[in-house]
């Protein structure tokens, strides 16, 4: 064989050996002891759960901001004042309650402890309207509430459901089943027949008292954030009017001027098949239900490496940094697994390559290493960074996003030694190649596909940041280990993180980095899976 082409195989082999040696060198600053030491700050009850835009989270992205500099990272955001900045700042737009009550002879009343409201009511400023009470508020063949009613300009206000006799039957069909009047959405039935009869808003009288009651205003309370769900551009409500005020039985009876046990007789007689009263109840009420727009501020924290002889090329690695924050009673949401595995992930693996650079091994290939935020309000953050992008996306070759590898699931609880690998085939076979074998020289743990089947009904591939990177044709793969019994729980701890197989993991993310920003091809986007 000709001595030349010899010499350059030795020369080949010896600078991929010594390639190879250099990642294993720094991988090797990526140990349980540092990444604890990280996880401590970013899920410890001082930053009360990093909610999004909150001042825990807040503290997480400055936390993150100084070891990013500490690491000689750059600064690529616009501060708005000229200047460089870690913080990738942008805004969320919240609609929610402001002030609601209602107000019966000068007493307010208050919204989700005396009552509750179903479906989106906005009453900007205060209204006050007579008040009819109109039986179940039915019209229905030969049954009718409403007639010799009127309820034009006024508030109705109707017992829940539909009459039922003591024999247990419905008074409508004479049966034991149910009609369209009786179940969880028959209030929306009674509201269009109040409108439709001139009414101007429905008071609803609950069946449920007691702890029924409290459980009842605790769901309806939960199930109204989706009115109030944030987006990252202002909108305008556009309110049907299917709407109505839920109220308990001992305010509607101060309401219409009467009491309980009056007011229940009258139930019971139209049970029976009477008419309510010779003359309906009547009475007036004031009351608010006020829409406003809240401005929630929250930012990515983005730290740039530059690269070498590649450097207009860029690899990212991504984690969201916040969490779902102080739930309703008071506890707080630590988010150790989600996402505070991932977050002190990025610190680490940002550290090695920084190491690996400070001895003239830095990346041929720039890397921005991104926290993002808003991951549990709908991945704003990466879908702000894809359409705000710091650096050009067209020159981004592949997102490596690690989101909650801290723990074990169900199915993996007797081998903790494997990771969901989600994605690595979607858009590059080169991809797919480069993380199995990453996996097979340095780590050996399983890699577990399950969540990759575009059959898997959990659809964890359009669950996190990297889809807002696939979406734009970029190569992703994401890191996950699954859910847990303390998944968006409180007991999501520091204490149960299992930093010893973690390490390995954020091993695996840095090799798969290591030999994307150091290859001498950029990967092909060359698979369109679904």
């Amino acid at each position: 064989m000709n001595k030349n082409i010899l010499a350059g195989i030795f020369l080949m082999l010896t600078t991929l050996s010594y390639a190879q040696d250099d990642a294993t060198k720094y991988a090797e600053s990526i140990t349980p002891q540092d990444l604890k030491k990280h996880l401590v700050i970013i899920a410890s009850d001082s930053l009360e759960g990093r909610d999004t835009g909150s001042p825990g989270q807040k503290k997480a992205a400055e936390y993150v901001s100084k070891y990013f500099k500490s690491y000689g990272l750059q600064p690529i955001a616009d501060n708005g004042e000229g200047a460089k900045s870690y913080l990738q700042k942008y805004k969320l737009y919240k609609r929610s309650y402001g002030d609601v009550y209602v107000k019966i002879e000068g007493k307010k009343y208050s919204f989700n402890k005396d009552f509750y409201l179903n479906g989106l009511v906005s009453v900007p400023k205060e209204t006050e309207t007579a008040v009819v009470l109109a039986g179940y508020g039915i019209e229905d063949g030969t049954y009718n509430d409403y007639a010799n009613l009127d309820v034009n300009g006024k508030s109705v206000i109707v017992f829940e459901g539909e009459p039922r006799a003591e024999d247990g039957k419905y008074l409508l069909n004479g049966t034991m089943e149910k009609t369209k009047w009786s179940g969880p959405l028959s209030w929306q039935q009674k509201v269009k027949l109040a409108v439709a009869k001139g009414a101007k808003y429905v008071f609803i009288i609950t069946d449920k008292s007691g702890e029924d009651l409290d459980k009842e205003i605790r769901q309806r309370s939960v199930m109204a954030r989706r009115f109030s769900s944030p987006t990252l551009k202002p909108v305008q409500e556009s309110p049907n009017g299917i709407a109505s005020f839920v109220l308990k039985p001992e305010l509607a009876a101060s309401l219409l001027k009467t009491s309980s046990q009056k007011l229940s007789n009258i139930k019971s007689n139209i049970d029976k098949g009477s008419k309510s009263t010779s003359k309906p109840l009547t009475g007036n009420v004031a009351f608010k239900a006020d829409r406003i727009t809240e401005i929630v501020n929250t930012e990515n924290v983005a730290g740039f490496m530059e690269g070498t002889d590649k450097k207009d090329e860029v690899l990212v690695i991504s984690a969201h940094l916040d969490h779902i924050g102080i739930s309703a009673n008071g506890e707080i949401n630590n988010g150790a697994d989600d996402d505070g595995s991932g977050t002190v992930s990025i610190v680490e693996i940002a550290e090695a390559f920084s190491k690996a650079k400070a001895d003239g091994k830095g990346p041929r290939r720039s890397i921005l290493f991104l926290n993002v935020t808003g991951e549990e309000k709908g991945l704003f953050g990466s879908e702000y960074y894809s359409e705000n992008p710091l650096l050009p996306l067209a020159n981004t070759i592949a997102d490596l996003n690690i989101d909650m590898i801290g723990r074990v699931d169900e199915a993996h609880k007797n081998d903790p030694k494997y990771v969901y690998v989600i994605g690595a085939d979607k858009l590059s076979s080169e991809l797919h190649g480069i993380s199995e074998e990453a996996n097979k020289k340095y780590i050996n743990y399983k890699l577990d596909y399950t969540f990759n089947d575009p059959k898997d009904p959990n659809r964890f591939y359009y669950r996190s940041d990297h889809y807002n990177f696939a979406k734009k044709n970029i190569p992703v793969i994401f890191y996950f280990t699954g859910v847990h019994e303390d998944y968006h729980r409180p007991g999501d701890d520091v204490e149960k993180i299992m930093f010893d197989k973690q390490a390995p993991i954020v091993k695996l993310v840095f090799y798969t980095a290591w030999e994307l920003a150091n290859r001498e091809e950029r990967i092909k986007v060359d698979s369109h899976k679904e």
